[in-house]
């Protein structure tokens, strides 16, 4: 990998993850899925939380259109995680976040992570500009 090792340094936000005995595979470590799991939790609970994001009856909804992920240690349950969050690219409807999973007390991260959401209309599914109080709470986390 030509990128340095993500630190916990280079991301603004954190958000605890509990790991769960059956994240765990049969090769005894949280298997590669899961991590996606994490990502989503993260951003999600940072959109509900900071955000604003009515999951339920809000207008605007985002939806994942991309995604990737690089792994660099193994994690397993019953390790405590922290997934850090930031925003690399902040569009009109799509932002890109950038995550990345560390241990707890730990500077370098296991794995890091990409994903694009694009925010749209919920009725319709057409992309929306970004909604205020959602654009403020992404443009805290633009590295």
């Amino acid at each position: 990998m030509s990128n340095p090792m993500p630190q916990r340094s280079d991301y603004p936000h954190f958000q605890a993850v509990t790991t769960r005995w059956h994240d765990n595979d049969v090769y005894g470590h949280v298997n590669n899925v899961t991590y996606y799991s994490f990502f989503d939790t993260a951003v999600n609970t940072y959109l509900i939380q900071v955000g604003g994001l009515d999951i339920h009856d809000g207008e605007v909804v985002g939806f994942v259109v991309s995604s990737a992920c690089d792994y660099f240690a193994s994690i397993a349950f019953p390790d405590l995680i922290e997934i850090g969050l930031r925003v690399g690219k902040l569009g009109n409807s799509s932002v890109q976040y950038e995550l990345a999973v560390f241990k707890v007390g730990e500077t370098e991260a296991c794995a890091a992570g990409r994903f694009v959401h694009v925010f749209v209309e919920r009725t319709s599914n057409q992309p929306v500009s970004i909604p205020g109080r959602l654009r403020e709470a992404l443009e805290r986390l633009v590295v």
